[in-house]
């Protein structure tokens, strides 16, 4: 086993940290406060590369493997994970989805402009009534001949009003069910697609979360993605690479919030010495770190078997349900290490806190991922 990083995966660690340092820091708790989406930061990452990682070089993208991607994740969660979650879902799940499964007209047409920042993505699978459970698609897509009627609500969906292009998935025959489903590309602006609020969020303020409605939408046929019925496959093998960011982002805010702790005890004095020298919180940081080296070992063999073209579903649940599970109980412990000052704004854990929640949850809850485990280790 070889667990050294290449010099190319330090450069590109390296940059992400550098970017998030000099980039994201400053503002980010305004951001946070207002949930004002950093439109000009997600221009800026797109010219740096960020956006389009691991897609085709031939269509912009980096043609970077996917522990470049993963390293990239975990240095931009570790200050913003608003501003890292619009980075997975463009990477992981929209990219690589149109790189993987599109054809090379869709390549060309939107692909080309989503891996440089030019445009930006959003996939559209969750709704009111399917969430966890996808195969329970209520939007509609009728066949007529050359075009699809497009109809339904999604919800949840990160980039709802910044994005440009939207995969959605719905349902083309319901007498097939889950072989009845179909993936389509539609653009911003088509007449009868609309915009819904944006939802008030415990977390990830800054990120742009809104409901889609679509009411009799008229998608072109080459829009739809693969053959007739390749949506729900399509579905679960985007989300099983972007549950791997979303690993990724969870250890990057458990990290985050783990490195402020440890500054903070180095600093902070009570009876008589620094709080780092009480046993009380000494064994608190052992214990987060032991947690997030663990965390990263998942994550890292989730990436390292998806760049080997080996199953990955496996790994990358177990990385997303340890590595959110970690971002939780690190970032309490960050929390109640700077005492006081853990609950105030300006020492960034409880954002940290707040936001590492949302990694238990989207792109499968931590119960989907045991779901997956468990069915993976008990079907031999």
């Amino acid at each position: 086993m070889d667990f050294k990083l290449t010099e190319e995966h330090i450069m590109i660690r390296d940059a992400a940290r550098d970017f998030a340092k000099a980039e994201l820091l400053p503002g980010v708790i305004e951001r946070d406060e207002k949930q004002e989406f950093p439109k000009e930061l997600v221009k800026k990452m797109g010219e740096l590369g960020f956006l389009g990682m691991m897609a085709s070089p031939e269509y912009g993208g980096g043609g970077m493997d996917t522990v470049s991607y993963v390293l990239a994740m975990e240095e931009l969660s570790k200050i913003d994970a608003s501003a890292s979650v619009m980075v997975s879902v463009n990477n992981s799940l929209v990219c690589w989805g149109l790189d993987t499964f599109g054809n090379d007209e869709q390549k060309q047409k939107y692909l080309s402009k989503l891996t440089t920042g030019e445009k930006l993505g959003a996939f559209c699978l969750s709704e009111p009534e399917a969430g966890s459970d996808a195969t329970s698609q209520r939007t509609t897509a009728i066949d007529k001949g050359d075009h699809y009627i497009l109809n339904g609500t999604k919800n949840w969906i990160t980039n709802g009003s910044s994005a440009d292009y939207f995969l959605v998935i719905a349902q083309t025959d319901k007498e097939k069910k889950h072989k009845g489903i179909n993936a389509f590309i539609v653009e911003k602006g088509w007449e009868g697609f609309e915009i819904g609020p944006k939802e008030q969020k415990l977390g990830i303020r800054g990120s742009d979360t809104h409901s889609l409605n679509f009411n009799d939408v008229k998608v072109p046929k080459e829009n739809r993605i693969g053959e007739d019925g390749f949506g729900f496959k399509f579905a679960m093998k985007t989300l099983s690479g972007g549950r791997i960011g979303i690993a990724a982002q969870a250890l990057g805010i458990a990290s985050g919030a783990y490195e402020l702790a440890k500054d903070y005890s180095k600093q902070r004095k009570a009876f008589g010495t620094e709080i780092c020298n009480h046993q009380a919180i000494a064994f608190k940081l052992a214990d987060m770190h032991t947690q997030i080296e663990a965390a990263r070992h998942l994550v890292m063999k989730a990436a390292w078997d998806k760049d080997m073209g080996q199953n990955y579903d496996l790994s990358g649940a177990m990385a997303k349900l340890h590595a959110s599970k970690t971002a939780m109980d690190v970032t309490v412990e960050a929390v109640q290490v700077h005492g006081g000052n853990g609950y105030v704004k300006e020492y960034h854990v409880e954002r940290l806190m707040r936001d590492a929640k949302i990694t238990q949850i989207y792109e499968g809850t931590s119960e989907i991922q045991k779901i997956v485990i468990s069915r993976s280790i008990l079907k031999d």
